[in-house]
């Protein structure tokens, strides 16, 4: 790999770096830019976002002709990690899960231009907002989508879907839905994929799920399927092929994650550097004290190893790798490290850092989620046990 960012690459990171320490950070210590959910208000974020991408710097992962910046992954990497920066700043650029995922696999599954027109281009364009309608409460599925229940029937040329979903991301005034639906009991070709509008009958939002967090726009809901009618159109791939959809969207969605993160965890530390370099104990700045050194080191050495670890997935991502076990490292090791870098940054402020005078707190009840959303901690690592007792010596093959 190298490392070396292209020109333009470079200068979108530092055009994002500029216009979020400009215009988005500092919203994070006025109450009246939180709603409710402690997300930034409706239009706040709309007028941010028109000033983002009248400044060209709008949806980093589609292509221009679409209306985005058309970078690469490893690009969407380096960009996605300064919007992090702040807690605000994904939703901006209209780089926030889970409509980055949501318009990546739509841009690439939706067979004519027609059908992106109406599905994927108004995400694009910030006109409406996104869901993907998988995960299920017990007895269905988790992270293990064959334990699917919900159900699509063939009657003609449409299907009804019957089910139950539950902790669907953004799903409260999403205009647009990808739902997962079982159509046979074959356990690899079992699944189909369709789309659906948020106000079609038979479709509703059950209710929108507390959470210890703050929450995205639209909440983690429970959404049911009623004899909802969705018409042979509106499939995405051929029948069976809902568990392809699904890999397609969650290789490159889960490491987007990974990017925000290294971000969120890079703040965290930020702040409190500021404070160990201010802030006296026994008569010297607490960041001269050894044991502060060795806390902070560790922190910056965690981020280091899962930025290595995210671009590395992203190469081999931009190289048409399905990248899986790359990408279950990364998510992983950066869970992990935005949990310990806002965790050390708290302790290092003290009492400061644990109140709300600091974003800390704020990102500590965030980054719990990271070990769960997109598929847990502890599934990762049977998937990479699983590769490595497949491969043997071969798992750490320098092929690419």
């Amino acid at each position: 790999m190298d490392f070396h960012l292209s020109p333009e690459i470079d200068d979108y990171r530092k055009r994002i770096r500029a216009f979020v320490a400009e215009h988005v950070t500092p919203l994070e210590d006025d109450p009246a830019s939180y709603d409710e959910h402690e997300m930034i208000r409706e239009g706040l974020l709309r007028r941010l976002r028109e000033k983002a991408r009248a400044e060209g710097l709008w949806c980093f992962q589609m292509s221009r002709e679409r209306g985005g910046a058309g970078v690469d992954i490893v690009g969407m990497a380096a960009c996605y990690e300064e919007m992090g920066h702040s807690i605000f700043g994904p939703m901006v650029f209209n780089c926030a899960a889970p409509d980055d995922g949501n318009m990546m696999v739509l841009e690439k599954v939706l067979p004519t231009e027609e059908l992106k027109q109406k599905w994927l281009q108004p995400i694009v364009e910030g006109k409406a907002r996104s869901a993907f309608a998988m995960t299920e409460p017990h007895p269905g599925g988790g992270s293990d989508p064959t334990m699917m229940l919900s159900t699509a029937e063939r009657k003609g040329d449409k299907w009804v879907i019957n089910g139950f979903k539950h902790f669907i991301t953004g799903a409260e005034g999403a205009q647009h839905f990808i739902v997962i639906a079982k159509t046979s009991d074959d356990p690899r070709k079992g699944l189909t994929a369709f789309l659906h509008r948020g106000d079609e009958p038979g479709f509703r939002i059950h209710r929108r799920i507390p959470i210890m967090g703050p929450e995205e726009h639209g909440g983690h809901c429970e959404v049911a399927y009623e004899n909802m009618e969705i018409p042979d159109e509106n499939r995405l791939l051929d029948v069976g092929d809902g568990l392809k959809v699904t890999q397609i969207r969650l290789g490159t969605a889960r490491l987007t994650h990974c990017m925000r993160w290294l971000g969120m965890a890079k703040r965290a530390l930020e702040i409190a550097s500021g404070y160990v370099s201010q802030r006296k104990s026994f008569g010297i700045p607490l960041i001269e004290h050894e044991g502060v050194q060795w806390m902070m080191g560790e922190a910056v050495m965690a981020i280091n190893v899962g930025r290595l670890l995210t671009m590395h997935a992203a190469w081999k991502l931009d190289k048409g790798d399905f990248a899986r076990k790359e990408v279950s490292m990364a998510k992983i090791q950066v869970a992990d490290t935005l949990h310990k870098a806002v965790d050390t940054a708290i302790q290092l402020c003290g009492a400061h850092g644990y109140s709300k005078d600091t974003i800390l707190e704020w990102m500590y009840r965030y980054a719990r989620q990271a070990r769960l959303v997109d598929g847990a901690s502890e599934v990762h690592k049977m998937v990479l046990s699983r590769s490595y007792m497949e491969e043997g010596i071969d798992f750490w093959s320098w092929e690419t």
